[in-house]
């Protein structure tokens, strides 16, 4: 694989194709992402008949409770819509992802492309590409619950049984197994978040389900091992490179907030350059035609 001519046809595809940053902010978008008191001294002795009723401290702990419910049910909604956000944002994330890979694989082709071509071609598999998508997220999950539910056996035992039994148990043994657990589900979720790159062009490019389209990425990958790896080291000095010189720009940028849609236009530039990159990479591995160097046609 000639890995300059690979870097040098993704830039010019994104420099000359300019709604592939536009999807790749929206790449970037998407990754992107709480004791009452009680009443002062009570009046025994002192003639009054509800002086030792204690009517306003019960108030108080009314009014306590249900401020504290209103607080716990704001609360919940902000989450909820905070939540709903956030998918309806990864959703967009998607969709542009699946966008770029049919685009970059049409410009190469030599077709036309635009954005809504593009974002067309994303939406038809967003279903797809949320199910490749979730995939590398289901081990960490099962890792959250499994610790909450440890947390929260823990915590039963030591109202139940108080200090006497809980100790036994220590909360460091509790801390080594979740880090166990941790140190079997960190790498799956790694190596599938890695096989999504590869899945993602098997659905946008051989039309498969999520788990064919793992499967053909899992064979992509080990068939091209040696290149793969490379490929990703570049990425990695690429990185490197691009954050030496751009660290007082981009730490300008985050200053000042006027900037922070140049930002994501640097963001989307650099998150479009990559999609190329391995799109243009997987075009060879499975066999695509050479990458040659030619003006693209844009809309």
């Amino acid at each position: 694989m000639e890995y300059g001519k690979l870097i040098s046809r993704s830039v010019n595809i994104v420099w000359q194709n300019k709604f592939l940053i536009i999807l790749g902010i929206l790449v970037a978008l998407g990754s992107g992402i709480s004791n009452g008191g009680g009443g002062g001294g009570g009046g025994s002795g002192n003639g009054q008949p509800f002086g030792d009723l204690g009517q306003v401290p019960e108030f108080d702990e009314v009014f306590a409770g249900l401020a504290v419910g209103v607080i716990i049910t704001l609360v919940c909604v902000f989450l909820l819509i905070a939540i709903m956000i956030a998918i309806v944002f990864w959703a967009i994330s998607t969709i542009a992802r699946g966008g770029l890979i049919a685009g970059v694989d049409s410009i190469e082709s030599g077709e036309k492309s635009s954005f809504s071509q593009a974002w067309r071609a994303g939406w038809q598999k967003l279903w797809t590409l949320l199910g490749i998508g979730i995939l590398p997220a289901i081990p960490g999950l099962i890792l959250f619950v499994v610790g909450l539910m440890a947390l929260g056996a823990y915590g039963g035992i030591f109202a139940l049984f108080g200090e006497e039994l809980a100790p036994l148990l220590g909360t460091a043994g509790l801390g080594v197994a979740i880090a166990v657990l941790a140190c079997i589900v960190v790498p799956i979720v790694l190596v599938l978040s890695i096989l999504r790159n590869f899945a993602e062009r098997a659905c946008m490019l051989e039309d498969l389900g999520v788990i064919d389209s793992y499967r053909r990425g899992s064979n992509v990958l080990m068939a091209n091992l040696g290149e793969v790896i490379i490929l990703f080291l570049i990425q990695i000095a690429i990185f490197i490179v691009l954050g030496l010189l751009l660290f007082l720009p981009g730490l300008a940028l985050l200053i000042c907030c006027c900037l922070w849609p140049l930002l994501l236009v640097v963001q989307g530039a650099i998150s479009a350059f990559l999609s190329a990159l391995w799109t243009l990479a997987w075009r060879t591995w499975t066999g695509g035609p050479p990458i040659v160097e030619k003006t693209p046609a844009a809309v």
